[in-house]
This record gives structure tokens, sequence and C-alpha cells, in this order.
């Protein structure tokens, strides 16, 4: 009996369905959700058949070139090393609890100290501070380049004065300025109790000082090509300076902006690999580095994950940006990619 009811229940629903999901599946969505998934997949697909074709042919001196498995075994590996890192951190606070209870049990006065965990950084920490630090660097370039920008872009003889500075600025590369860098931080932040290690201050100031020039030059342009209406408007209701960075200024350029501030963001990236490689500072530079002086035969598989790791927050990063930008665009209908 209950039998029946079940197979009358899923006859009278099973059409229902099938219409709700003719009615949703229509001709547009499928040809949407091909473009925004399908294609990209096939397309990623297609790489990693070419991908695992190629590394099969290529050995070198840590021997052959490890394709998509391997590379998927050393991820899960290091996320395997990341978790026992983990548990010695966490048994090693718990042996400190303990001895310092038993302390104070025998000593109610003893003073009872808590030392840090000393133990070596894994793969998910130095991408923690990889994070950190190009976060760092790049909200420093952009407290500099975003009011410079707009006084560049406001007054023309200010963008006569700086410009030949930025032009000859703009293009030096990281590798230059590390070691600049790393002799006046050295020199200037001396403190015996530091807030911030000097390895941190050098690559954040790299990553600064190489990543600032996109944001200034767009902001630069951005606030130049603001309509003259607007600012003639602007002139007729005697607004404050103030007012009208903020109501007219500001509104106006921040396409250009937000365009500038992905390119910071994307060159701050990519200088602070390079210059954690060089300087040996903490951070996935230092990890590829590492594990391209070890030597063992999982150094390449390592290193293709550290790379495609980088190439995956670089992604994420600049899709971050763009969210921000759509939000906070005051032209909805705007094409923004």
């Amino acid at each position: 009996m209950v039998t029946k009811t079940i197979n009358a229940a899923d006859a009278s629903t099973a059409p229902a369905i099938l219409s709700i999901v003719a009615q949703w599946l229509t001709v547009d969505r499928l040809n949407q959700w091909i473009r925004v998934a399908l294609v990209p997949l096939v397309a990623i697909a297609i790489f990693l058949v070419m991908w695992h074709l190629g590394a099969a042919r290529i050995v070198t001196s840590l021997g052959q070139v490890p394709g998509p498995v391997q590379v998927w075994e050393q991820a899960g590996n290091l996320w395997q090393d990341h978790l026992r890192e983990r548990n010695k951190e966490t048994a090693f606070y718990e042996r400190q609890e303990k001895r310092n209870a038993k302390k104070l049990e025998k000593n109610p006065d003893a003073v009872v100290k808590i030392r840090p965990y000393t133990g070596k950084p894994t793969y998910i920490d130095q991408i923690g501070t990889s994070l950190v630090t190009v976060f760092a660097g790049f909200l420093l370039g952009s407290l500099i380049a975003i009011p410079l920008g707009i006084l560049c872009g406001l007054s023309s003889t200010v963008y006569r004065g700086f410009n030949p500075i930025i032009q000859i600025f703009k293009p030096v590369s990281p590798l230059a300025w590390l070691p600049i860098v790393t002799m006046i931080v050295s020199a200037l932040y001396v403190s015996d109790d530091p807030m911030f290690s000097k390895s941190f201050v050098t690559s954040a100031v790299t990553v600064m000082l190489c990543c600032m020039w996109p944001t200034l030059i767009n902001t630069t342009v951005g606030v130049a090509s603001i309509d003259q209406d607007l600012l003639n408007v602007s002139k007729v209701l005697r607004l404050s300076w103030w007012v009208h960075i903020y109501r007219v200024v500001l509104p106006s350029a921040i396409p250009m902006m937000f365009t500038g501030l992905r390119m910071s963001l994307g060159v701050g990236w990519m200088v602070l690999i390079a210059a954690e490689m060089l300087a040996q500072n903490p951070g996935l530079g230092k990890f590829v580095w590492d594990e391209f002086q070890n030597g063992s035969s999982n150094s390449l598989g390592r290193i293709m994950v550290a790379v495609i790791t980088i190439g995956l927050i670089g992604y994420v990063l600049d899709r971050t940006m763009l969210q921000i930008q759509k939000m906070v665009s005051w032209d909805k209908s705007a094409v923004l990619r």
C-alpha cells in the first residue's frame, strides 16, 4: 500500500519537476552556462592534457618534470606537512601549560612564561606572510599614489614638476630597489623591540616603490579627464576644495583609479615574489628558492605547486579589486572586466 502511494506520488511529481527544469533551462541560460563554465573547463582540460604529455618528455637534473598528477600529490603533501606542524605547535603549548600549572601548584607566586613556538614555517604560513606583506606595500603605495595623482590631475604645474621623477623611477626593477631599500631600512629601522621584522619592512617598501606608479598615472589621467561641465558646475556652486574632491573628482576618476589599483596590486604581487627570492625574506618567494636549493626529487613538484598558487592568488586579488570597483562605481551600467 505504502509502495503504491510512493509510486503514485513519484508519478505525479516527476512531470512537475521536469516542467520546472524545462522552464529554467532555457536556450539563453544554456548558452550562458556554456560561456561561463563549460568553455573555461574545456580550456583547462586541454591545458592539463598538454602539460601531462609535455612533462613526460622532459628530464632535468632534478628528474622528470612533474605532470598534473604529481603536482597534485605534492600539494597534498604540503597540506599534510602543515597539519603535522600545527599539531606539534598545539602539543608544545599544552606541555608548557601543564608545566606551568604544576609550577604554580607548588608555588602560587611563581612567575610563569609562555614561550612562542619556533618551528619551521609551513607552506601555508609562507602564503600568509606573502599576503600580509603585499597588502602592506600596496596600501602604502596607494596612500601615496592616489593623493599625488589627484594633485597632478588637478594642476598641470604639479604634473610638470613630478612627471620627470615619475618617468625616471617608474621602470626601475625591484632587483635594483632591493639593495638600496635593504641598506636604508637597516640604517634607519633600529629598535630593541621592533614592531615589525626588518625583512617584512624591506619587502613591503620594495613592493610600495614598484607598485605605486600604475595607480599614480591612472589617477592623474582620470582626474585630468573630468568633464568640463562638471568642473563648471562645481565653480558655479562654489564648492570648497574638499567638497569638490569628494563630490566631483573622486566619483569621476574612480574607473581609471581602480584600473591603476588593479594593475598596482598585480605588479606588487609579482615584485614581492622576486624580492623574497632575492633577499631570502619569509614568504612564497623564499619557499621557491629553498626548494630549488634543496634539490630533492620532490622539489620541482613543490615549486610548480607554488607557481600555481601564486597565479591563483593573483587571480583572486584581481577579482576582489574588480568586485570592490563595482561596489563603489557610480556607473552601474559600465562593463567592467
